[in-house]
């Protein structure tokens, strides 16, 4: 049996009940499961014999994006999907309809690696919990007494063409059971922002650094106390030197001085011998 090739896209079919099988005459809903409600998805189908036959035309009932089988019959086993006015397709699902009395209910949809799987061997008549064997592609897996098992954690090896058979009623077609991986989810990477480290100065170079500040400010500073000084200097011995200059001009020497006695002692006796 052909493997049906599954496409991601932005619708999925559903069916109700979930299974890949039926009896002839009994109820089945098939849903698209849209992302975006405006794509105004319809259900259509290949059979033997139709070819891409939309719901509501030739076979089932309209409803929306869903489509209702009331009493579905051995004609309308086939490949049913989804389809947008804008032409994408959704995954494509395989009904098996049986006139027998025995059916297998297996995943309709593709399972995960990992997870697990049961298949139940059921009659149309009979309650569901009769002893059956299982098949995969032909050969025995076991016999269940209850009727039904379960794969754990299937892996890609479980994937295959599966039947049952339950003794004295008969043997259920054989669908096909896909198994894929699991989605990879692309997270971008965490960026993580570490901020530089505080450089903080160690005990001797803050000592250090406290002695040349004072330091820098005196090799600042020094040049101008020298120049004040040194102007200051100046300034004083220009004006002892304007002092002196001064004290020569307004001061008369001590042979002046005498010389001025004399005259006037000249002026006396002139006068004196003038009076007699």
């Amino acid at each position: 049996m052909e493997k049906t090739p599954l496409l991601t896209l932005l619708s999925r079919l559903t069916v109700s009940p979930s299974s890949s099988q039926f009896f002839k005459g009994d109820f089945v809903s098939l849903s698209c499961e849209e992302d975006d409600s405006s794509a105004g998805w319809t259900l259509r189908r290949n059979t033997s014999k139709e070819i891409s036959a939309e719901c509501g035309m030739d076979w089932g009932k309209s409803a929306g994006s869903s489509c209702i089988i009331n009493h579905i019959i051995l004609l309308d086993s086939g490949v049913y999907w989804c389809e947008s006015r804008e032409g994408p397709i959704s995954n494509m699902v395989n009904l098996t309809v049986t006139g027998g009395s025995v059916i297998l209910q297996s995943p309709v949809l593709p399972v995960m690696e990992g997870d697990d799987v049961t298949l139940l061997c059921k009659t149309k008549t009979t309650p569901s919990n009769l002893p059956a064997a299982f098949y995969k592609d032909g050969s025995l897996i076991r016999k269940q007494p209850m009727g039904h098992m379960t794969i754990q954690h299937v892996s890609r090896s479980d994937e295959g063409l599966y039947k049952c058979d339950i003794s004295g009623h008969g043997e259920s077609p054989s669908s096909w059971i896909t198994v894929t991986g699991k989605p990879t989810t692309t997270t971008s990477p965490t960026i993580s922002i570490t901020p530089p480290p505080t450089t903080a100065l160690p005990p001797d170079s803050t000592s250090s650094h406290s002695v040349m500040r004072p330091v820098c400010h005196l090799v600042v500073f020094t040049p101008y106390f020298i120049s004040t000084f040194l102007m200051v200097s100046l300034y004083r011995r220009r004006a002892k030197g304007n002092d002196l200059l001064i004290s020569k001009v307004t001061t008369p020497s001590a042979s002046e001085e005498q010389r001025l006695a004399e005259d006037s002692d000249d002026i006396v006796v002139v006068t004196a011998e003038h009076q007699f």
